[in-house]
């Protein structure tokens, strides 16, 4: 199948970071936009909030396929900026959306396994659809908010999207902000000899960011419409969050004399449970690198970003 035009939104973040690298190896024309400013060919700064901003973009240029990837990140980042929250993700996504219903383009719809809220049991897709959910927090909520606003378009208007839930990618081109998963924040504080909490008997599945792309890019081939997948790593990966930490102190040759460990984290799900199945059979999911082998790749990305060396 010939290269397709692709616009990635967000293309500059940590997962559009990637996502881009892996759609040129593919040989897609790949457009990027993004908030700040760049001289790289082939990007377009926009904010998604801003219809008019959107709207200049398909004025432009004309896509096959659009990986909506642009939003704001994080439950405490959605505490603490809940407007800027709700408007990338609610309003951003719905811009995007009254494009698409008048360009047709094909997009894959970044959610977040976030949305299973409080569920406890085998996170599998259609949980969605028979079990009512709690989301519990306000970036959960805005990413089914996203998954509904694309259901509701598809079946007024026949647009055709993918959605996809991503499941703890780390990797590199995640800078540490105070609003980032455990990884590059247990990293980046290891690297500096900072304090950090790690909150016993949570559990979690780790998906290296190259093994998520992989995936992603694969569904331009092999696009379903109205499909949701979880995308996460193998199911004997799922570790204790202190074997993450124990990796990055073990690879650093550093004790745990600045790590505080307390039994768990209020409000949180202490187990999850992922069944990425589906994607397995539709799109080849196929993660190939441990983190016994993604954390080591991910500091050394840390120390050359933060100009240790390395």
């Amino acid at each position: 199948m010939g290269g397709k035009k692709v616009l990635v939104t967000g293309g500059k973040g940590f997962i559009g970071s990637n996502l881009v690298l892996e759609l040129r190896k593919r040989n897609h024309e790949v457009w990027i936009c993004d908030l700040m400013h760049s001289s790289e060919d082939k990007y377009i700064r926009c904010d998604t909030s801003k219809y008019r901003q959107v709207e200049k973009i398909f004025e432009r240029e004309n896509f096959d396929y659009v990986y909506h990837a642009a939003a704001e990140y994080g439950r405490w980042n959605g505490e603490d900026y809940y407007e800027n929250l709700w408007l990338t993700n609610a309003i951003g996504t719905k811009n995007l959306i009254r494009v698409q219903e008048r360009k047709k383009f094909r997009m894959i719809l970044f959610s977040s396994a976030e949305v299973y809220g409080d569920y406890d049991g085998i996170m599998k897709e259609e949980v969605m659809n028979n079990i009512p959910i709690k989301q519990m927090n306000d970036y959960a909520m805005t990413k089914w908010v996203n998954e509904m606003q694309v259901l509701n378009s598809s079946a007024m208007y026949g647009t055709e999207t993918v959605r996809v839930r991503l499941v703890n990618a780390y990797g590199p081109y995640e800078h540490y902000t105070p609003y980032r998963g455990v990884i590059p924040n247990f990293i980046y504080k290891a690297l500096m000899n900072m304090p950090y909490t790690v909150y016993l008997n949570h559990r979690r599945i780790f998906d290296y960011v190259e093994d998520t792309c992989r995936t992603l890019t694969s569904i331009i081939d092999n696009f379903i419409s109205g499909e949701v997948y979880n995308i996460a790593g193998r199911k004997e990966w799922e570790c204790e969050i202190k074997h993450i930490s124990d990796l990055i102190l073990d690879y650093l040759d550093k004790d745990d004399s600045k790590v505080e460990y307390k039994k768990a984290e209020p409000f949180t799900t202490r187990v999850k449970k992922i069944d990425s199945s589906k994607a397995a059979k539709d799109l080849g999911h196929d993660p190939k690198i441990p983190p016994e082998e993604g954390i080591p790749k991910t500091i050394e990305w840390m120390k050359r970003a933060y100009g240790l060396g390395g």
